[in-house]
């Protein structure tokens, strides 16, 4: 295939370089040139908070590629230090500034890729506490300097999300005291409460001080001041805040911006202009989760879709298009002990569009437990209550959290529904798994729901079903019960239920355990003897998840 034209590309790293390997690969004879305005094109900039906290020693690790390599392999004019400031879409050329010189020169084009990824939010007000944001490889050198030359003892991260977290994690490990600050009501934002809940109590667990609705509104002199009216000491400040895709070259140029903030984009990452591309962080998405094809985009900013992208739009430009499939926004991050993962929606955005849903809690193990090491997971998964489609998990625990969320992000690709889960055939030793699969007993659960077999209710539903005379039934054993339970609960242990029908209200049940599933077995049996009666999803480990959201402290289930 022969391209015989010149690509410029504005950015490297993921979305960037992705796209001018592809092309590379695709014609030899092809001109391409990379303009990247910092001073690294190619590095592992989700690998940079582990440098910061000493898990990386190597800092040339974080190098994949520099422009003397990229020429050798693939000939590609990798310029960097190179800002594109303007674009001229009638002479199909750029205006590009040295930002060392600031000499300025054009370039021609024939295609373009914009790859300029996002930015940071505008500078905070000076401080005379060192402010860094954690995205470059000049944040992290600026941060170890830092961290080196002041001794530093404690820190203050601004932002709650992905990199935020990673951050706390790393300065924690270095020995630091760390404060983490977040504006919204709890932590990684996309998760839902009573799974976040989890996430906050291993960073306060870890020694790290949680402010939730919280903002910095001065910092001064070693000291922080906060907007519940404390202040913290702090001799760095991490700001990850967060970003925005960085479309101001875009819009410059007329090009049409999608509603979600990003540059718009169409499924061979076309923009508005047929001659120019757009990939990674600054470009739109389309969302998998959605029914309305004229649904808004969305924002992912994940390097697994700016590399797709990338290669979307060279092979587009190649004349081989493979058009680009909707995002499910996979995630996931480690926090100490504990993996954090996501794909799809979240109940609170299915609640927010009005779109109907069922979730479902469970509490597996990691693997058969009479195996040494098994690790507990809590599992969240979203259900359209009339397609049965998977509309989206969350998963928080130890091992084995990754294999499970990107099994289900396989089965939401594959249209694989969520009773389907339960057909699934994964592999299974006692060290890797259980005979019933966490991602099986999803289905099962999912299939017992779909076909009526039992019914539920969620943990925040609870008190207006009490309130309008439900009454509560813990089937735990006794001591169990008295380990902790839901003020109002009526204790009867599932193995003496068969025998004790008589001390049952007349009224509608709702029945829970632990984790849910010998709630479900009590709901059966009562069913079948005539009750009204409901379990209450994912048992008292859920519910005291989603109650702790609301407590001062948190408390792990």
């Amino acid at each position: 295939m022969e391209i015989a034209r010149k690509i410029v590309i504005v950015g490297g790293v993921a979305g960037g370089m992705s796209a001018a390997t592809r092309l590379r690969r695709l014609d030899e004879t092809a001109d391409i040139v990379v303009f990247e305005r910092g001073h690294y094109v190619s590095f592992a900039n989700c690998g940079l908070p582990y440098y910061v906290g000493g898990v990386i020693t190597d800092r040339a690790a974080l190098l994949l590629q520099t422009p003397e390599s990229l020429a050798s392999r693939f000939r590609l004019d990798v310029r960097v230090d190179h800002e594109v400031v303007a674009i001229d879409r009638v002479a199909h050329t750029v205006e590009v500034r040295n930002v060392r010189t600031g000499a300025l020169t054009v370039e021609g084009y024939d295609r373009l890729i914009l790859a300029g990824g996002a930015t940071t939010s505008p500078e905070r007000a000076s401080s005379s506490i060192p402010t860094h944001t954690l995205r470059t490889i000049d944040d992290v050198d600026h941060i170890t300097r830092t961290l080196a030359a002041t001794g530093s003892a404690s820190a203050v991260v601004i932002g709650g999300g992905f990199i935020g977290v990673e951050a706390v994690e790393n300065l924690v490990r270095r020995g630091l005291d760390v404060t983490l600050v977040q504006r919204g009501p709890h932590v990684l934002r996309p998760l839902d409460v009573e799974m976040s809940s989890l996430v906050e109590a291993q960073l306060r667990a870890h020694g790290v001080d949680v402010r939730t609705n919280t903002t910095v509104v001065a910092a001064e002199n070693g000291v922080v001041s906060l907007s519940d009216g404390t202040v913290v000491a702090a001799s760095i400040i991490i700001d990850a805040s967060g970003v925005h895709p960085d479309t101001t070259l875009a819009a410059s140029a007329g090009l049409a911006i999608g509603s979600s903030g990003g540059i718009w984009v169409d499924a061979e990452q076309r923009t508005s202009d047929p001659a120019i591309y757009a990939v990674g962080d600054g470009a739109e998405k389309t969302d998998a989760v959605t029914t309305d094809a004229a649904s808004d985009g969305i924002l992912v900013t994940m390097a697994g879709l700016a590399n797709r992208h990338g290669r979307a739009a060279a092979d587009s430009i190649a004349g081989v298009p493979e058009p680009a499939v909707p995002a499910l926004g996979t995630a996931i991050v480690g926090l100490f002990e504990t993996t954090v993962a996501m794909v799809g929606w979240s109940e609170r955005r299915l609640a927010a569009a009005g779109r109907a849903h069922r979730a479902i809690h469970t509490h597996p193990d990691s693997h058969a437990t009479y195996y040494p090491g098994a690790e507990r997971m809590h599992i969240k998964l979203l259900v359209d209550p009339a397609s049965d489609a998977i509309l989206g998990a969350q998963i928080v625990g130890g091992a084995g959290v990754d294999k499970r969320i990107d099994v289900i992000a396989t089965a939401m690709s594959g249209g694989i529904t969520a009773s389907g889960l339960s057909r699934l055939e994964l592999a299974y030793a006692p060290q890797f798994g259980s005979a019933k699969d966490p991602i099986n007993q999803l289905g099962y659960v999912a299939d017992n729901l779909a076909s009526g077999a039992t019914r539920s209710i969620q943990w925040h539903e609870l008190d207006t079903e009490r309130e309008a005379g439900a009454r509560l039934i813990d089937v735990r054993r006794p001591d169990e019960f008295a380990a902790g339970h839901i003020p109002g609960a009526v204790n009867l242990p599932l193995d003496e239920l068969r025998e004790r029908l008589d001390e049952l209200p007349v009224a509608p049940l709702i029945v829970h355990c632990q984790v849910g599933q010998r709630g479900h077995t009590a709901a059966r049996l009562l069913g079948q003897h005539g009750f009204d009666v409901r379990n209450l999803d994912g048992g008292y480990a859920t519910w005291l998840a989603g109650v702790s959201a609301f407590a001062a402290v948190p408390t792990l289930a």
